[in-house]
């Protein structure tokens, strides 16, 4: 990479999905290949400046905000490799879901769950924790099995499970401080068909029955209404699966449509992007509990104000170090608000509710909990620490807010 190429005026300001994050870097820089993301890594180190990867922008925080460089990988996207016996497959980070589900599905293969969203680039998922719903499934980034990224010092580093397991756990979820993804290996299965029903009901109605329908289905979500009460119940399975719709008697169906995972299970690429959200996940067993002693106080004092809505899911445990569902199933409960009205009083009267429940909160919504509180959430905190100092010895890739959620009170 040319001296001056780095150098160039590529300055513009950038704004996140929602248009609620918005910061100009000195330079965005769209690197072609290793090679050329390892020569800006080494000259920002060099010069002091500080790095920071973008995938779609789909985080609430500003978790790639910088003043320094901004690199987004949309030009290193694609499918470098597949094994169909083994049901393995090797992706470019920058490559979206969406892109992702085309390419692995055109090979008979498939992830094992999405989130509603596939405008993500799948590096970008895995970093922040996304997920979609389903008591037998991890979050995505539990797909994630090797890969290779370029660290704080501009060297490559490979990892996998066989390897070095230790760094695939920490690089599940690491908000890009370990490392620049350049390629990930994910374990995948056969492509599949799936049948997404919807009903519409009341709180009232359905409560009793939520507990059977996380158990009766494959993937199984709820949004409350606050204003009208309304509940929305979400039901995927394999074709002709899961709830009779005979036993749904207490809501209206309106939706019902199948077709292969990757154009179902996504549901709001399309949706209106101008809202902001806070997202934690608590044991499963303490969930609805939770749930209702939110729902109560969004009714008492929020009603008039909540524009949005509430969505429940459910998620497997898993083993990453920084993982909210780290060695516990959760339930997870997001508020939702539109971005031109307040959110930040009405986020912070629901967020010690979820502090009671020891809640964890999504790594790439809204949330106000800093490196002492998050500590305690870990049990793997310390470690996860001494891999990023070790991969990112001089904080190349760490800004304030990183720092602040991070390293503040650490001793």
């Amino acid at each position: 990479m040319e001296q001056d190429t780095i150098d160039e005026d590529t300055s513009e300001m950038w704004t996140n999905w929602s248009g609620s994050i918005s910061f100009e870097p000195d330079r965005i820089l769209e690197p072609e290949s290793e090679t050329e993301l390892q020569s800006i890594v080494r000259e920002c180190a060099e010069r002091g400046e500080t790095v920071r990867v973008v995938g779609s922008g789909h985080s609430w925080t500003p978790v790639v905000e910088t003043d320094g460089v901004l690199v987004s990988l949309s030009k290193m996207t694609g499918l470098i490799s597949h094994d169909a016996d083994a049901k393995t497959a090797t992706l470019y980070a920058g490559t979206t879901l969406e892109e992702a589900g085309t390419e692995l599905h055109d090979r008979n293969l498939a992830m094992p769950n999405l989130g509603d969203v596939s405008m993500q680039t799948v590096a970008g998922a895995f970093g922040t924790g996304t997920h979609g719903t389903g008591p037998e499934f991890e979050n995505l980034s539990g797909t994630l099995i090797g890969g290779r990224m370029v660290t704080g010092t501009g060297d490559v580093r490979e990892f996998s499970a066989e390897e070095d397991p230790d760094l695939l756990r920490a690089a599940q979820l690491s908000l890009g401080t370990l490392g620049i993804f350049t390629e990930i290996e994910l374990d995948l299965q056969t492509t599949y068909k799936i049948q997404r029903r919807e009903y519409c009901t009341n709180w009232r109605a359905c409560k009793d029955h939520i507990p059977t329908l996380i158990e009766e289905n494959r993937n199984f979500d709820f949004y409350w209404y606050p204003r009208s009460n309304e509940v929305k119940l979400r039901l995927l399975n394999a074709p002709g699966g899961g709830t009779d719709h005979e036993d749904l008697s207490y809501a209206t169906q309106v939706e019902d449509q199948t077709g292969w995972w990757q154009e179902i299970i996504p549901e709001h690429d399309d949706i209106g992007r101008e809202f902001d959200e806070m997202e934690y996940a608590l044991p499963v067993e303490d969930g609805l509990d939770c749930f209702e002693r939110v729902r109560e106080r969004v009714r008492e004092r929020w009603r008039a104000d909540v524009g949005w809505r509430l969505l429940v899911r459910t998620v497997a445990a898993d083993d990453a170090m920084l993982s909210a569902e780290y060695d516990r199933d959760v339930m997870t409960i997001s508020c939702i608000q539109n971005a031109e009205l307040d959110h930040w009083e009405y986020f912070e009267d629901i967020e010690p509710i979820f502090h009671e429940y020891d809640g964890r909160p999504h790594w790439g919504k809204k949330h106000t909990l800093r490196a002492p509180e998050l500590r305690e959430l870990y049990p793997e905190w310390d470690q996860f620490q001494e891999l990023r100092r070790e991969l990112d010895p001089d904080g190349v890739f760490m800004t304030d807010y990183l720092e602040k959620l991070l390293e503040e009170g650490d001793s």
